[in-house]
Protein backbone atom coordinates (compact mmCIF):
# COMPACT_ATOMS: atom_id res chain seq x y z
CA UNK A 1 0.00 0.00 0.00
CA UNK A 2 1.10 3.74 -0.66
CA UNK A 3 2.08 6.11 1.78
CA UNK A 4 -0.90 8.45 2.72
CA UNK A 5 0.83 11.53 0.67
CA UNK A 6 -2.60 13.27 0.09
CA UNK A 7 -6.07 13.67 1.59
CA UNK A 8 -8.61 12.60 -1.03
CA UNK A 9 -12.60 12.94 0.02
CA UNK A 10 -15.22 11.45 -3.04
CA UNK A 11 -18.66 12.83 -2.41
CA UNK A 12 -21.50 11.05 -3.59
CA UNK A 13 -24.66 12.47 -3.73
CA UNK A 14 -27.53 10.07 -2.49
CA UNK A 15 -29.90 8.46 -4.98
CA UNK A 16 -29.37 12.66 -6.54
CA UNK A 17 -32.20 12.70 -9.07
CA UNK A 18 -35.08 10.72 -7.11
CA UNK A 19 -34.53 12.57 -3.91
CA UNK A 20 -34.59 15.99 -5.67
CA UNK A 21 -37.67 14.83 -7.18
CA UNK A 22 -38.90 13.65 -3.42
CA UNK A 23 -37.87 16.97 -2.25
CA UNK A 24 -40.02 18.74 -4.38
CA UNK A 25 -42.96 16.84 -4.24
CA UNK A 26 -43.74 14.90 -1.21
CA UNK A 27 -46.26 12.35 -1.98
CA UNK A 28 -43.14 10.74 -3.76
CA UNK A 29 -41.80 10.47 -0.51
CA UNK A 30 -41.45 6.43 1.13
CA UNK A 31 -42.79 5.13 -1.88
CA UNK A 32 -40.40 3.39 -4.62
CA UNK A 33 -39.50 5.68 -7.44
CA UNK A 34 -37.46 5.84 -10.85
CA UNK A 35 -36.68 8.96 -12.71
CA UNK A 36 -36.86 7.99 -16.28
CA UNK A 37 -38.02 9.01 -20.06
CA UNK A 38 -41.18 7.16 -21.21
CA UNK A 39 -41.31 4.95 -23.82
CA UNK A 40 -39.90 1.46 -24.40
CA UNK A 41 -36.11 2.18 -24.86
CA UNK A 42 -36.07 4.52 -21.60
CA UNK A 43 -34.04 3.47 -19.09
CA UNK A 44 -33.55 4.21 -15.64
CA UNK A 45 -31.24 7.12 -14.55
CA UNK A 46 -32.20 6.93 -10.75
CA UNK A 47 -33.99 4.71 -8.33
CA UNK A 48 -34.81 5.11 -4.65
CA UNK A 49 -33.66 3.24 -2.11
CA UNK A 50 -36.56 1.83 -1.92
CA UNK A 51 -36.58 1.07 -5.55
CA UNK A 52 -32.97 -0.72 -5.12
CA UNK A 53 -34.86 -3.38 -2.78
CA UNK A 54 -36.52 -4.62 -5.56
CA UNK A 55 -33.40 -4.81 -7.88
CA UNK A 56 -34.32 -1.85 -10.15
CA UNK A 57 -31.08 -0.06 -10.70
CA UNK A 58 -29.81 2.97 -12.83
CA UNK A 59 -29.16 1.69 -16.77
CA UNK A 60 -31.75 -0.78 -16.37
CA UNK A 61 -33.97 -0.60 -19.25
CA UNK A 62 -37.60 0.65 -17.86
CA UNK A 63 -39.80 -1.89 -19.13
CA UNK A 64 -37.54 -4.45 -17.04
CA UNK A 65 -37.79 -1.69 -13.58
CA UNK A 66 -41.68 -2.27 -13.76
CA UNK A 67 -41.68 -6.07 -14.42
CA UNK A 68 -39.61 -6.00 -10.78
CA UNK A 69 -41.04 -3.90 -9.22
CA UNK A 70 -45.05 -3.39 -10.42
CA UNK A 71 -45.83 -0.64 -7.93
CA UNK A 72 -42.68 1.40 -9.34
CA UNK A 73 -43.40 5.95 -9.52
CA UNK A 74 -41.93 6.80 -12.41
CA UNK A 75 -41.41 10.24 -13.00
CA UNK A 76 -39.54 12.51 -15.85
CA UNK A 77 -36.23 14.12 -15.33
CA UNK A 78 -36.12 17.78 -14.79
CA UNK A 79 -32.47 18.28 -15.58
CA UNK A 80 -32.54 22.09 -14.76
CA UNK A 81 -33.86 21.01 -11.46
CA UNK A 82 -30.88 19.00 -10.88
CA UNK A 83 -28.04 21.34 -12.29
CA UNK A 84 -29.38 24.15 -10.11
CA UNK A 85 -28.71 21.85 -6.85
CA UNK A 86 -25.30 20.38 -8.25
CA UNK A 87 -24.23 24.08 -8.57
CA UNK A 88 -25.11 24.85 -4.82
CA UNK A 89 -22.98 21.24 -4.02
CA UNK A 90 -20.07 23.15 -6.13
CA UNK A 91 -20.01 26.03 -4.43
CA UNK A 92 -19.66 24.95 -1.16
CA UNK A 93 -16.74 22.21 -2.17
CA UNK A 94 -15.20 24.95 -3.44
CA UNK A 95 -15.51 27.40 -0.02
CA UNK A 96 -12.96 23.89 1.17
CA UNK A 97 -10.60 23.55 -1.86
CA UNK A 98 -9.84 24.71 -5.59
CA UNK A 99 -9.32 20.84 -6.18
CA UNK A 100 -12.16 19.54 -7.22
CA UNK A 101 -13.53 16.90 -10.31
CA UNK A 102 -16.19 16.07 -10.88
CA UNK A 103 -17.60 13.05 -12.34
CA UNK A 104 -21.33 14.13 -13.02
CA UNK A 105 -23.98 16.24 -11.35
CA UNK A 106 -23.94 14.02 -8.52
CA UNK A 107 -20.47 12.84 -7.59
CA UNK A 108 -17.01 14.45 -7.37
CA UNK A 109 -13.39 14.34 -5.53
CA UNK A 110 -11.66 16.42 -3.70
CA UNK A 111 -8.05 16.88 -2.79
CA UNK A 112 -7.91 18.26 0.73
CA UNK A 113 -4.29 18.06 1.94
CA UNK A 114 -3.74 21.78 1.55
CA UNK A 115 -7.43 23.07 2.30
CA UNK A 116 -8.61 26.73 2.66
CA UNK A 117 -10.40 26.08 5.82
CA UNK A 118 -11.61 23.47 8.09
CA UNK A 119 -8.59 22.30 9.80
CA UNK A 120 -5.95 19.19 8.98
CA UNK A 121 -8.41 16.59 8.94
CA UNK A 122 -10.06 15.02 6.01
CA UNK A 123 -12.61 13.57 7.95
CA UNK A 124 -13.42 16.36 9.75
CA UNK A 125 -13.68 18.88 6.58
CA UNK A 126 -16.22 15.92 4.88
CA UNK A 127 -18.38 16.22 7.93
CA UNK A 128 -18.94 19.45 7.35
CA UNK A 129 -19.63 19.25 4.12
CA UNK A 130 -22.38 16.97 4.40
CA UNK A 131 -24.28 19.01 7.00
CA UNK A 132 -23.32 22.78 4.43
CA UNK A 133 -25.03 20.68 1.61
CA UNK A 134 -28.45 19.07 3.31
CA UNK A 135 -28.51 22.48 5.26
CA UNK A 136 -28.56 24.15 1.78
CA UNK A 137 -30.08 21.71 -0.30
CA UNK A 138 -32.30 19.68 2.08
CA UNK A 139 -30.49 16.40 0.58
CA UNK A 140 -28.19 14.15 1.98
CA UNK A 141 -24.49 13.07 0.48
CA UNK A 142 -22.20 9.84 1.27
CA UNK A 143 -18.77 11.07 1.54
CA UNK A 144 -15.59 8.36 1.99
CA UNK A 145 -11.90 9.86 2.40
CA UNK A 146 -8.58 8.23 1.76
CA UNK A 147 -4.86 8.38 0.86
CA UNK A 148 -5.96 8.05 -2.99
CA UNK A 149 -8.79 8.39 -5.42
CA UNK A 150 -9.65 4.91 -5.73
CA UNK A 151 -9.71 4.20 -1.77
CA UNK A 152 -11.57 7.14 -1.67
CA UNK A 153 -14.67 6.05 -3.68
CA UNK A 154 -14.70 2.48 -2.39
CA UNK A 155 -14.76 3.92 1.24
CA UNK A 156 -17.68 6.40 -0.01
CA UNK A 157 -19.48 2.78 -1.26
CA UNK A 158 -19.40 1.03 2.21
CA UNK A 159 -22.05 3.78 4.17
CA UNK A 160 -24.44 4.43 1.75
CA UNK A 161 -26.74 6.51 2.41
CA UNK A 162 -26.30 9.28 4.36
CA UNK A 163 -22.87 8.02 5.27
CA UNK A 164 -19.08 8.91 6.26
CA UNK A 165 -16.46 6.18 6.16
CA UNK A 166 -12.64 7.00 6.45
CA UNK A 167 -10.38 4.11 4.88
CA UNK A 168 -6.78 3.66 6.12
CA UNK A 169 -4.39 1.52 3.85
CA UNK A 170 -3.72 -0.91 7.11
CA UNK A 171 -7.22 -1.28 6.82
CA UNK A 172 -7.87 -1.64 3.45
CA UNK A 173 -5.38 -4.36 2.27
CA UNK A 174 -7.24 -7.39 4.06
CA UNK A 175 -10.67 -5.10 2.61
CA UNK A 176 -9.44 -5.52 -1.21
CA UNK A 177 -8.31 -9.04 -0.26
CA UNK A 178 -11.23 -10.16 0.08
CA UNK A 179 -12.92 -7.95 -2.40
CA UNK A 180 -15.10 -9.98 -4.94
CA UNK A 181 -12.86 -8.61 -8.37
CA UNK A 182 -16.85 -7.30 -9.71
CA UNK A 183 -16.91 -5.20 -6.76
CA UNK A 184 -13.54 -3.25 -7.82
CA UNK A 185 -14.40 0.35 -9.42
CA UNK A 186 -14.03 -0.04 -12.92
CA UNK A 187 -13.82 -3.69 -13.24
CA UNK A 188 -17.16 -4.48 -15.36
CA UNK A 189 -19.13 -7.23 -15.29
CA UNK A 190 -17.61 -8.99 -18.32
CA UNK A 191 -14.16 -8.12 -17.21
CA UNK A 192 -15.04 -10.23 -13.36
CA UNK A 193 -16.40 -12.89 -15.87
CA UNK A 194 -13.18 -12.89 -18.13
CA UNK A 195 -11.12 -12.74 -14.45
CA UNK A 196 -13.23 -15.77 -13.17
CA UNK A 197 -12.53 -17.76 -16.07
CA UNK A 198 -8.55 -17.83 -15.37
CA UNK A 199 -9.51 -18.34 -11.88
CA UNK A 200 -9.38 -14.73 -10.87
CA UNK A 201 -12.63 -13.91 -7.90
CA UNK A 202 -11.03 -11.80 -5.64
CA UNK A 203 -8.35 -9.03 -4.79
CA UNK A 204 -6.29 -11.64 -3.03
CA UNK A 205 -6.52 -13.73 -6.37
CA UNK A 206 -5.65 -10.34 -8.30
CA UNK A 207 -2.90 -10.01 -6.53
CA UNK A 208 -1.35 -13.07 -7.24
CA UNK A 209 -1.14 -12.76 -11.34
CA UNK A 210 2.00 -11.28 -12.73
CA UNK A 211 0.96 -7.60 -14.04
CA UNK A 212 2.35 -8.62 -17.30
CA UNK A 213 0.03 -11.30 -17.79
CA UNK A 214 -2.67 -8.93 -17.07
CA UNK A 215 -1.63 -6.55 -19.56
CA UNK A 216 -1.77 -9.44 -22.08
CA UNK A 217 -5.24 -10.46 -21.25
CA UNK A 218 -6.85 -6.94 -20.91
CA UNK A 219 -4.01 -4.31 -22.57
CA UNK A 220 -2.77 -0.97 -20.39
CA UNK A 221 -6.01 -1.84 -17.82
CA UNK A 222 -4.37 -4.46 -16.73
CA UNK A 223 -1.43 -2.70 -15.21
CA UNK A 224 -4.35 -0.47 -13.52
CA UNK A 225 -6.12 -3.60 -12.33
CA UNK A 226 -2.83 -4.81 -10.87
CA UNK A 227 -2.26 -1.37 -8.84
CA UNK A 228 -5.99 -0.80 -7.60
CA UNK A 229 -5.92 -4.89 -5.98
CA UNK A 230 -3.23 -3.73 -4.08
CA UNK A 231 -4.88 -0.34 -2.96
CA UNK A 232 -2.60 2.14 -5.42
CA UNK A 233 -3.81 4.72 -7.21
CA UNK A 234 -1.42 7.63 -8.41
CA UNK A 235 -3.74 9.86 -9.96
CA UNK A 236 -4.43 13.36 -9.05
CA UNK A 237 -7.64 15.25 -8.76
CA UNK A 238 -7.63 17.28 -11.75
CA UNK A 239 -9.03 20.76 -11.13
CA UNK A 240 -12.06 21.79 -12.76
CA UNK A 241 -11.57 18.71 -15.17
CA UNK A 242 -14.20 18.60 -18.13
CA UNK A 243 -14.23 15.48 -19.97
CA UNK A 244 -13.63 15.55 -24.16
CA UNK A 245 -15.49 12.22 -24.18
CA UNK A 246 -17.99 9.54 -22.20
CA UNK A 247 -18.04 6.14 -22.84
CA UNK A 248 -18.04 2.50 -21.92
CA UNK A 249 -16.26 -0.86 -23.33
CA UNK A 250 -16.63 -4.49 -22.09
CA UNK A 251 -13.63 -7.22 -22.44
CA UNK A 252 -15.97 -10.81 -22.97
CA UNK A 253 -14.50 -13.42 -21.69
CA UNK A 254 -15.88 -15.42 -25.15
CA UNK A 255 -14.53 -14.14 -28.58
CA UNK A 256 -17.27 -12.39 -30.45
CA UNK A 257 -17.08 -13.68 -33.92
CA UNK A 258 -20.04 -12.34 -35.95
CA UNK A 259 -21.77 -9.18 -36.68
CA UNK A 260 -24.79 -10.37 -35.33
CA UNK A 261 -22.74 -10.97 -31.75
CA UNK A 262 -21.13 -7.34 -31.73
CA UNK A 263 -24.27 -6.19 -32.20
CA UNK A 264 -25.98 -8.29 -29.82
CA UNK A 265 -23.76 -6.52 -26.88
CA UNK A 266 -24.51 -2.64 -28.18
CA UNK A 267 -27.71 -2.25 -26.04
CA UNK A 268 -25.91 -2.20 -22.46
CA UNK A 269 -23.23 -0.51 -23.89
CA UNK A 270 -25.55 1.68 -25.02
CA UNK A 271 -27.63 2.15 -21.86
CA UNK A 272 -24.45 2.60 -19.53
CA UNK A 273 -23.36 5.58 -22.22
CA UNK A 274 -26.51 7.41 -21.90
CA UNK A 275 -26.56 6.73 -17.91
CA UNK A 276 -23.36 8.52 -17.70
CA UNK A 277 -24.20 11.09 -20.27
CA UNK A 278 -26.97 12.18 -18.11
CA UNK A 279 -25.61 12.35 -14.92
CA UNK A 280 -22.80 14.58 -16.16
CA UNK A 281 -25.03 16.74 -17.69
CA UNK A 282 -24.32 16.57 -21.45
CA UNK A 283 -24.65 15.73 -25.28
CA UNK A 284 -22.54 14.52 -27.93
CA UNK A 285 -22.69 14.91 -31.81
CA UNK A 286 -19.89 12.07 -32.34
CA UNK A 287 -20.34 8.29 -31.94
CA UNK A 288 -17.04 6.47 -31.60
CA UNK A 289 -17.31 2.38 -31.85
CA UNK A 290 -14.26 0.77 -30.75
CA UNK A 291 -12.99 -2.92 -31.19
CA UNK A 292 -10.48 -4.88 -29.70
CA UNK A 293 -9.85 -8.33 -31.33
CA UNK A 294 -7.87 -11.21 -30.40
CA UNK A 295 -4.64 -10.73 -32.09
CA UNK A 296 -4.75 -7.16 -29.66
CA UNK A 297 -5.47 -5.11 -32.65
CA UNK A 298 -7.54 -2.30 -31.98
CA UNK A 299 -9.89 -0.56 -34.48
CA UNK A 300 -12.09 2.15 -34.04
CA UNK A 301 -15.09 3.42 -36.50
CA UNK A 302 -16.77 6.82 -36.11
CA UNK A 303 -20.04 9.14 -37.24
CA UNK A 304 -20.07 12.41 -36.49
CA UNK A 305 -23.87 13.40 -36.34
CA UNK A 306 -25.49 17.07 -36.75
CA UNK A 307 -26.91 17.48 -33.81
CA UNK A 308 -26.18 16.50 -30.25
CA UNK A 309 -27.65 12.65 -29.11
CA UNK A 310 -27.38 10.92 -26.07
CA UNK A 311 -30.19 8.50 -25.84
CA UNK A 312 -29.43 4.65 -25.74
CA UNK A 313 -31.40 4.09 -28.80
CA UNK A 314 -29.96 6.45 -30.83
CA UNK A 315 -26.77 5.09 -29.80
CA UNK A 316 -26.83 1.83 -30.56
CA UNK A 317 -28.66 2.25 -33.95
CA UNK A 318 -25.56 4.60 -34.85
CA UNK A 319 -22.76 1.84 -33.32
CA UNK A 320 -24.85 -0.74 -35.31
CA UNK A 321 -24.37 0.48 -38.75
CA UNK A 322 -20.95 0.47 -37.90
CA UNK A 323 -20.64 -3.09 -37.57
CA UNK A 324 -19.69 -5.41 -40.51
CA UNK A 325 -18.35 -8.57 -41.76
CA UNK A 326 -15.70 -6.76 -43.54
CA UNK A 327 -15.13 -4.93 -40.33
CA UNK A 328 -14.37 -7.96 -37.98
CA UNK A 329 -13.26 -10.14 -41.18
CA UNK A 330 -13.70 -12.97 -39.31
CA UNK A 331 -11.41 -12.20 -36.34
CA UNK A 332 -12.84 -13.02 -32.88
CA UNK A 333 -13.42 -9.55 -31.17
CA UNK A 334 -12.56 -9.78 -27.43
CA UNK A 335 -13.68 -5.91 -26.36
CA UNK A 336 -16.84 -3.66 -27.47
CA UNK A 337 -16.82 0.09 -26.36
CA UNK A 338 -18.96 3.25 -26.96
CA UNK A 339 -17.93 6.58 -26.33
CA UNK A 340 -19.60 10.14 -27.10
CA UNK A 341 -17.28 13.03 -28.19
CA UNK A 342 -18.04 16.77 -29.07
CA UNK A 343 -19.91 16.50 -25.75
CA UNK A 344 -21.29 19.88 -25.00
CA UNK A 345 -24.95 20.80 -23.10
CA UNK A 346 -28.15 18.67 -24.32
CA UNK A 347 -30.56 19.70 -26.88
CA UNK A 348 -33.31 18.41 -28.71
CA UNK A 349 -33.20 16.58 -32.17
CA UNK A 350 -34.26 18.28 -34.93
CA UNK A 351 -37.90 17.01 -36.12
CA UNK A 352 -38.33 14.35 -38.07
CA UNK A 353 -41.07 12.69 -40.32
CA UNK A 354 -43.87 11.96 -37.80
CA UNK A 355 -41.94 13.00 -34.87
CA UNK A 356 -40.01 10.15 -35.19
CA UNK A 357 -36.18 9.97 -33.91
CA UNK A 358 -33.65 9.65 -36.63
CA UNK A 359 -32.31 5.89 -37.59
Amino acid sequence: MEGATRKIIHVDMDAFYASVERRDDPRLRGRPLAVAWGGKRSVVLTASYEARVFGVRSAMPLYRALERCPGLTVVEPRLGAYREVSAQVRDIFAAYTPLVEPLSLDEAYLDVTAPLQGGPSATRIAQRIRAEIHGATGLTATAGVSVNKFLAKLASGMNKPDGLTLLLPREADALLAALPTGDFHGIGPATAAKLAAHGIHTGADLRSVPPEQLVAWFGRVGEHFARIARGQDDRPVEQGRAPVSIGTEETYADDLRTPEQVRGVLPDLARSVETRLVRAGLSGRVVILKLRFDSRAVVTRRVTLGYPVRDAGTLCRTAARLVSAELIGGRGVRLVGITVSGLGPPADPPPTLFGLPPG
